[in-house]
């Protein structure tokens, strides 16, 4: 999971008023699944599989933090947990610390496998931090998803992380923006999880500086059409998942993911690498389709020799997005 830089040391930082002690926030962030083909670094699905994060303020002058699920025993434990620094960093963002936090997050997205699990966190730490400010200290939608983008470095997972469905994001000048759309209620997302991580650090060193014209052509006009089948006709996922831009340059990394994906588009579906990888995402339309696309997962995998260890999921396009409870001690 990716980690924060450290949270930077404000000289005042004990004249900082304190949030109040004894509120509990519960926030439930979904995983996401970014690029979906050829909208790199631009598009991001909100999927329902998600982690969950309880936070309480506390007297103790110390943050402790807690991992059940996916990660435990190997997260830290202190203000350095990922969900623990986005939230003290959101804090002295607004002007506030916290005296103490005690913060237990319950894990079920995969770590390093494509699916978001670093934006989840980000999006929870940071959804948690303003919700324990004072009322009319609080942050917008958009001043949220422009800190959260620049805590993560990127908005395709946060965005859909906050908003839920789709969300098609972009840069302009030092500002992040994202827009949410509908998905066709008839597609059902389908993952192949494997057991092997792989870090996002990694999968991009792997990306050329530059690419044709040709290639960025044909990507710009499958992204298009990619927005087209998403929202109104599922018929035209396989040609509008078609990348150019990162997926074969990615594959030496993830040989087991290239090949099912490739398997996959082979047999007429819609499969894609989720992210960075090395997950496999496939937009199957309708119950049929998405038994046909475990079924095929599963003939692929029988095929391949590799010693890799696969869940299938069958999820669903998670619609709200982070949710966040409050309560008062």
């Amino acid at each position: 999971m990716t980690r924060l830089p450290d949270v930077p040391v404000i000289p005042d930082l004990l004249e900082l008023p304190t949030v109040e002690s004894g509120q509990e926030v519960m926030v439930r962030a979904p995983a996401t699944s970014a690029n979906l083909g050829p909208g790199f670094d631009a598009l991001g699905l909100a999927l329902t599989l998600h982690d969950t994060v309880r936070v309480r303020t506390t007297t103790s002058g110390v943050t402790q933090a807690r991992s059940e699920g996916e990660g435990a025993g190997s997260l830290p434990t202190d203000e350095t947990h990922l969900v623990a620094a986005a939230l003290i960093s959101t804090l002295q963002r607004a002007g506030y610390r916290a005296d103490g936090l005690d913060l237990v997050t319950t894990n079920v997205i995969p770590h390093g496998r494509g699916l978001g699990s670093s934006a989840a966190a980000i999006v929870a730490g940071v959804l948690a931090g303003n919700a324990l400010l004072p009322p009319d200290e609080r942050s917008d939608a958009a001043q949220l998803l422009q800190w959260a983008a620049s805590l993560e470095g990127h908005p395709d997972n946060v965005a859909p992380a906050l908003v839920g469905a789709l969300a098609i994001s972009w840069e302009s000048g030092r500002a992040y923006h994202s827009t949410r759309v509908d998905v066709h209620p008839e597609i059902i997302p389908v993952l192949a999880v494997p057991d092997l991580a792989l870090s996002t650090e990694t999968a991009r060193a792997l990306l050329p500086p530059s690419v044709s014209h040709r290639s960025a052509a044909a990507n710009a006009g499958r992204a298009a059409l990619l927005i087209h089948a998403l929202v109104a006709e599922p018929s035209l996922l396989l040609a509008a998942t078609q990348d150019s831009l990162h997926q074969d340059f990615r594959a030496p990394a993830m040989l087991p993911s290239a090949t099912l994906m490739r398997g996959l588009r082979a047999e007429g579906l819609a499969g894609t690498i989720s992210g960075a990888g090395p997950s496999v995402l496939t937009l199957a339309v309708g119950e049929a389709g998405a038994s046909a696309a475990e079924e095929a997962v599963r003939s692929l995998l029988e095929q391949d020799e590799t010693p890799v260890n696969w869940r299938i999921l069958r999820l669903a396009v998670e619609q709200e997005g982070a949710s966040v409870e409050v309560h008062q001690g």
